[in-house]
């Protein structure tokens, strides 16, 4: 019997979900692998992958399927409609865009990111400052024409490329209730955590003790290494794809937390790749729910979970077997106000917990503003430091420090910033439920027992791929709308807690 236009589109699906995973595992190797002069061949691999998937998706072939597969929608099932509603979603943005825009505009983001690690690396903004001009015109172009195909403002339609379902008048109304109480909170902190300072962690711990303590903490953490791996590299990532998963982390000698915390960071994301739903895995539903839940899993391990009390009387004997760790500054009361220690600072990655959205909402604002044409390109720099100086009370020493220190904008990624406080208020609200749901949580993590909580995030939030909208998602696992709150909340409980 002939397939139906809905199962002749799995067919077509599959071979986009079989590109994407080739070039993940390129982008894996390139950051652990491959050697630095092969930068020229990779970019073509990659480029010539990204052409494949855009040739497939732009299609008439699957554009006709599509519509054939509507017109009988009412004999698919639940998770079949679910996945012709993403496929659609994923043909109107690529049909969106014309391929000369594309293609333009990939060759100037190539350029700005070569342009500006040469203006970071000189602290001269101005050597970078015509290529972001460019950028952002056609990312104006961009947006525009996204707009017009999916009904959305053109801000919006960046960010939907990021975190589909989340609008900016949400986004504002999130920051808007952080705000009101964010700055107070953190010279509180500081005043408060000034009186107790942690003691140093003196010394040194090899990259090898390191990474053996970090992948026996992903073996309890439930990651299976027979589908995955642990690697290193400049900058954490995690990529691949459900049933070969790779993560890396960066060990650095003289902070034996930096490589444990980027693993806890990566891990999260994925285990989030390797709860999705087998039976779809190889189909846009059974994908993540876009970059604020992906930040929120990576969040909720490494900043909730992995900087609090029971996680750290987990770690304790761990950190005795394999850094030989001794003295009142191993001890856990210690470990944990050197890992909640907040101060203000320029550089976002560098940043605490609670000082990180501070970072998120200048950039938006900034882009924001540069979108709407009220902020030249070329005032950026003073921009940045009015707003980091109003916001945090200092100003960046220089262009590198201040709006030369992410790469996003050099790339083109408009729109993406949000996510990453997105997924922090995520991650509180889910928190919050869990302990709710799991009243013996503390416990379990103290012992070092992880299962019920990837099971309760299997079954609420990794288990339903993309069948539900990032905001629907949310309301089922926490029976709420997404709100600020549980973030301000958590917050405060963990770092105003009385002496």
């Amino acid at each position: 019997m002939a397939a139906t236009p809905y199962q002749q589109l799995e067919q077509e699906f599959r071979r986009l979900h079989a590109f994407r995973g080739a070039a993940s595992l390129l982008r894996w190797d390139a950051a652990v692998m491959m050697p630095r002069g092969s930068a020229a061949v990779r970019g073509e691999q990659l480029a010539a992958l990204d052409s494949e998937c855009h040739t497939l998706l732009t299609s008439p072939r699957v554009s006709r399927l599509i519509e054939r597969a509507q017109a009988n929608e009412a004999q698919l099932e639940g998770w079949q409609r679910a996945n012709l509603r993403e496929m659609r979603r994923e043909r109107d943005h690529a049909i969106a865009t014309p391929i000369a825009l594309v293609t333009r505009l990939a060759r100037a983001t190539a350029v700005a990111e070569v342009r500006w690690l040469e203006a970071k690396q000189d602290t001269n903004f101005a050597l970078f400052a015509p290529h972001l001009e460019e950028v952002v015109a056609l990312t104006r172009d961009k947006a525009h024409v996204l707009s017009q195909a999916l009904g959305l403002a053109p801000y919006d339609a960046l960010i939907d490329g990021f975190s589909p379902g989340f609008l900016s008048v949400e986004i504002d109304r999130l920051f808007r209730e952080v705000s009101q109480r964010l700055p107070a909170l953190i010279r509180d902190v500081i005043e408060l955590q000034a009186r107790r300072p942690p003691l140093p962690l003196a010394g040194k711990v090899s990259p090898a003790k390191q990474r053996s303590l970090a992948v026996e903490v992903m073996r309890a953490l439930g990651f299976p290494f027979d589908r995955g791996r642990l690697d290193e590299s400049d900058h954490p990532v995690t990529e691949g794809v459900w049933g070969d998963v790779r993560v890396t982390t960066r060990f650095v000698p003289t902070e034996p937390f930096t490589g444990l915390m980027g693993v806890l960071h990566e891990t999260g994301q994925a285990m989030y790749d390797l709860g999705l739903p087998e039976a779809w895995r190889d189909q846009p539903v059974g994908r993540d729910r876009g970059m604020a839940l992906e930040e929120s899993q990576s969040l909720l391990l490494e900043m909730i979970i992995g900087r609090s009390r029971p996680f750290l009387r987990y770690l304790r004997p761990l950190l005795d077997r394999h850094f030989g760790a001794g003295g009142p500054a191993w001890e856990v009361e210690n470990l944990y106000r050197t890992l909640i220690h907040v101060r203000r600072g320029a550089i976002r990655v560098d940043a605490d917990e609670l000082t990180y959205p501070v970072h998120i909402m200048l950039r938006h604002d900034l882009e924001r503003r540069i979108f709407e044409g009220t902020l030249p390109v070329r005032d950026l720099p003073q921009a940045w430091s009015d707003e980091l100086e109003g916001r945090l009370g200092l100003r960046p020493s220089n262009d590198a420090e201040g709006c030369l220190q992410d790469v996003h904008w050099a790339i083109g990624s408009f729109g993406y910033f949000p996510s990453y406080a997105l997924g922090g208020f995520i991650a509180a609200q889910f928190y919050e439920t869990l302990r709710n749901d799991l009243p013996s949580f503390d416990e379990d993590i103290a012992a070092g027992r992880f299962g019920a909580l990837f099971e309760w995030l299997r079954q609420n939030v990794h288990g339903l791929g993309a069948s539900l909208s990032s905001q629907e998602l949310i309301k089922s696992a926490t029976g709420k709308k997404l709100s600020a709150m549980p973030w301000l909340r958590y917050a405060e409980a963990k770092y105003l807690e009385a002496e």
